[in-house]
């Protein structure tokens, strides 16, 4: 009997499993966190494809940055938010490893489909889990 109910309650809630709420979240709100304040020690700027950027003097690279949080519990904005910090985090790491000191034409790419704006990155919510996946060339720039 347990089992039957239980396969009844998995099988009601299944929908909700599947729940994929595309959010935008601007680029200069995830910088504006706290955390970020303190995770990003600004010796690499970011500039989303699209963007005025300085002069790119060298091209280092390109590299992805997938990063997922847990969601339950937070508003879907927060939640992009905080996955997209995560992502930017990754990718001043890699940037730094690769003697860059910014991140340009970024892109986000989430499931490998390019979403391109020159303020705002793509997330993807679902029940559980939120996800933002960025695309970007390392690079040196012009101070």
């Amino acid at each position: 009997m347990k089992k039957a109910l239980l396969l009844l309650a998995l099988t009601a809630a299944s929908p909700a499993l599947a729940r994929d709420t595309v959010t935008k979240v601007k680029l200069a709100d995830v910088m504006a966190l706290p955390e970020a304040k303190q995770k990003l020690d600004g010796s690499v700027k970011f500039f989303m494809d699209g963007a005025k950027t300085p002069k790119v003097l060298k091209t280092l690279g390109s590299d992805t940055s997938n990063k997922k949080t847990n969601g339950v519990g937070k508003s879907d904005d927060y939640a992009c938010k905080w996955a997209a910090l995560s992502a930017l985090i990754a990718l001043q790491d890699g940037a730094k490893k690769n003697g860059a000191n910014a991140v340009v034409n970024i892109v986000s790419y989430y499931k490998k489909v390019e979403f391109k704006s020159a303020t705002e990155i793509e997330c993807h919510a679902g029940s559980f889990v939120t996800g933002v996946a960025l695309k970007g060339d390392y690079a040196t720039i012009a101070k």
